[in-house]
Parts: C-alpha cells; sequence; structure tokens
C-alpha cells in the first residue's frame, strides 16, 4: 500500500502536538512505518515489538488517528448510588456536620464525610477517596490553617458562636423564605 506525502505529513503534525508519550509512540511508530521503514526497524528505533507495530498500522487503517488516542478507563463503579452521592451532597451543601451528629464541627471536611458516608451508609472510604468523590461532585476544599499558639481561647469560642449564630440567622435574612416559588 502506498502512502501519500500528505498523509505522512498529518500524521507527523499530530505526532508534534502530541503531548501523552503514549500517544507520541504509536504516532511516532506509524510516521516510520508510513515513511518506508519495515515493522522490525520501526520496532526498534521506537522501543516496542513488531507485533505492536503492527497493531498501530491495523488500528491506524481501522479508525485513522483518532484509533491511536488512549481508550478510556472505566473504573471502579461507584460504592454510593446515585440518590445517596444527591442525598449526601444536599447534606454537605444544607446541614452543618453539628446538625447531623458530629459535635462541636462547623465545617465539613474530608474525614467527617467519611465517617458520616460510614455511619449512614455502611462504606469506608480512605481520604484521598473522600477528596476524589467530592472532586467528582464539584465541590472544592481547603486546606485547614493553622492556629496560633498565642491565641486567646476565650475569644475563639466566642467568635465560634457568634459565627455560628450569623450562619444560622443567613439564610432567614437574606431570604424570606414565604417568598420564594418554584416555577412549574
Amino acid at each position: 500500500m502506498r502512502t501519500s506525502q500528505e498523509e505522512i505529513n498529518i500524521v507527523k503534525a499530530a505526532m508534534d502536538s502530541e503531548k501523552k508519550v503514549r500517544v507520541f509512540k504509536r504516532y511516532q511508530a506509524l510516521y516510520l512505518f508510513l515513511s518506508g521503514k519495515t515493522c522490525e526497524e520501526t520496532a526498534a528505533i521506537v522501543g516496542v515489538t513488531k507485533t505492536t507495530v503492527c497493531n498501530i498500522h491495523s488500528a491506524y487503517k481501522l479508525s485513522g488517528l483518532n484509533g491511536l488516542h488512549d481508550k478510556p478507563i472505566a473504573g471502579r463503579p461507584p460504592r454510593l448510588n446515585v440518590e445517596q452521592r444527591a442525598e449526601l451532597k444536599s447534606v454537605i451543601l444544607n446541614k452543618l456536620p453539628c446538625e447531623v451528629g458530629f459535635p462541636a464541627e462547623f465545617n465539613w471536611i474530608a474525614d467527617l464525610v467519611a465517617k458520616y458516608i460510614k455511619r449512614e451508609y455502611g462504606y469506608e472510604y480512605s481520604i484521598r477517596g473522600i477528596t476524589g468523590m467530592l472532586d467528582r461532585m464539584n465541590f472544592s476544599y481547603t486546606r485547614p490553617t493553622y492556629v496560633l499558639a498565642k491565641a486567646d481561647k476565650q475569644k475563639q469560642e466566642q467568635f465560634k458562636q457568634d459565627f455560628d449564630k450569623v450562619k444560622k440567622n443567613c439564610w432567614t435574612e437574606k431570604f424570606d423564605k414565604s417568598s420564594l416559588k418554584m416555577n412549574p
């Protein structure tokens, strides 16, 4: 099969703009093979087997350059079903941890989310698993700041109480719940 110079140039351009090493090697192997190198020569240059070069060429003939991209990896199915994830999102957005049984906690942190999931749904998650799930649910998280050693404990406690009152009253002060209406 004869390959046109235009086709070789398209493969070269795709190879030059590719950022992923695995896909770049596939483009490189295809480019060398289409440029006239044998499967053995191409395999030796790129560092793959002769069979791999033949498979790359076959995928290219079948699907074009799109056939050389990495396929998505499905991964493990989520433990929480869609309804449970929606309920969890609602709890995180609308309730404080102290309102769902975590005393003296005012902010959701990954550890509390993991404990909540364990308690409510019976699944154990690592902190990394929780942060990944929160990211997929479009939540952002910040790292905690350090507490100063010389800070006044009484002022901190008073601030926490005042801040809790502000958070509780914020919704009722800004919006009159009776004026909210659903559009049909």
